[in-house]
């Protein structure tokens, strides 16, 4: 499995199924995310069982994620007129309803081999989410097997790390969240930091 973090972030263009429910032939990952964080959750199929508690937890954050900034793509190998069918499915009947990011269709798993997510058997994707920054590069990963489905809400605090960071330079400790205080990189910044937040960690 490679370690994209701190790379550039593969490219790809591919059919999809926008978040207004617009099907294109060509959704260029480049172009909807220039200048733009960017979330990227691989899944394994659509018409599945733990896909579905993702994508619509996913779908309940829109806004979180609209305010911070970031473009959120869902890839898995089915085809765009299959993500079009479980998007226009109710949620009831065991579908997803009109989720408002994009579904890219990555039906030559192009997308998948090129961020190292595809499982063997079968040959789907595994859960892996990267985060994006805007200069196109993967600051995080984690990717999960088949069974284990992700928390959406530690996607959203790995973003505000992230912009905490660019913005006061200070880093983000063990279970940081938005509204902490930041640490200082250095021995003094440590050690001051440990000794006033210890019994917190």
């Amino acid at each position: 499995m490679s370690v994209l973090v701190g790379k550039q972030a593969p490219d790809f263009t591919v059919p999809a199924v926008l978040g207004n429910g617009e099907i294109v032939d060509s959704f260029s990952f480049s172009d909807a995310t220039k200048g733009k964080y960017a979330v990227l959750v691989f899944y394994p199929l659509d018409f599945t069982f733990v896909c579905p508690s993702e994508l619509i937890a996913l779908d309940h954050r829109m806004d979180e994620f609209t305010s911070r900034g970031v473009e959120v793509i869902a890839v898995s190998i089915d085809s765009h007129f299959t993500h079009n069918a479980w998007r226009n499915t109710p949620i009831n009947d065991g579908g997803i309803g009109q989720v408002r990011y994009t579904m890219a269709a990555d039906m030559a798993h192009s997308i998948v081999k090129d961020y190292d997510v595809e499982c063997e058997a079968p040959a789907v994707a595994y859960r892996g989410s990267f985060l994006i920054d805007t200069a196109g590069l993967v600051r995080h990963q984690v990717v999960n097997d088949l069974p284990l489905g992700r928390n959406i809400d530690e996607m959203l605090r790995m973003i505000d790390a992230l912009q905490f960071h660019e913005e006061h330079g200070e880093v983000c400790p063990a279970g940081w969240k938005k509204g902490d205080a930041g640490m200082d990189a250095s021995p003094a910044g440590v050690a001051s930091y440990l000794s006033e937040n210890s019994d917190k960690l």
